[in-house]
């Protein structure tokens, strides 16, 4: 479940009354991206496009107004902390032709290990990619060696074996797009998805 760009929705029952109200509340994504959702019910709509913006129904209609981080905090922080972490990718390169790791992605291996620790459960998918130097059979099999290169190094740092998963993609999915027979090294890579 992804945390990023949460929506805040909770009932509560007024206490010695017969009606319930809800409040819902827009929070910022983590990243600063625009985001929106409308609320609606019978007596109509609500759109909460910033940061922070909030409605509360009850049975006299909706009430929008701008709740401030403290009081999503003390309204909701208990829910908010019961959340799941949200997904983190890692991305790791790759030399030419091998799955020996780039000098400068062990300190990115090192970050991806430290959120990997930090996680009670976690769940890692790695996913090797080549860039489209070679046949599709040999990008295929390298994209897969330099997945399990990653896999067994961090089963290696105390990842257990069954939390972590390997795949490939070959040079099927690119990041940067190119012709056949072009070495990019932005497309030599191993992706680390931490859930």
């Amino acid at each position: 479940m992804r945390r990023a760009g949460a929506i805040v929705a909770l009932a509560a029952v007024a206490t010695g009354c017969a009606f319930h109200s809800s409040t819902v509340v827009l929070l910022p994504e983590p990243d600063g991206r625009a985001t929106a959702v409308s609320v609606s019910d019978s007596r109509g709509e609500v759109v909460l496009d910033r940061p922070f913006a909030a409605v509360r129904g009850s049975p006299f209609g909706a009430q929008p107004y701008v709740a401030s981080p403290e009081e999503v905090q003390s309204t909701f922080g208990a829910t908010l902390a019961a959340l799941p972490r949200g997904e983190a990718a890692y991305i790791v390169h790759f030399d030419e032709g091998k799955d020996r790791l780039s000098d400068d992605s062990r300190a990115v291996l090192d970050q991806a290990f430290a959120e990997i620790a930090s996680r009670p459960v976690p769940d890692v998918l790695v996913v090797g990619h080549t860039d489209r130097v070679g046949s599709d059979a040999v990008n295929d099999a390298l994209a897969r060696q330099r997945a399990d290169s990653v896999r067994t190094e961090l089963v290696r740092r105390g990842l257990p074996p069954e939390s972590v998963q390997a795949s490939s993609r070959g040079s099927r999915d690119p990041i940067v797009p190119t012709a056949a027979g072009v070495a990019e090294p932005r497309n030599r890579r191993v992706e680390i998805i931490v859930r």
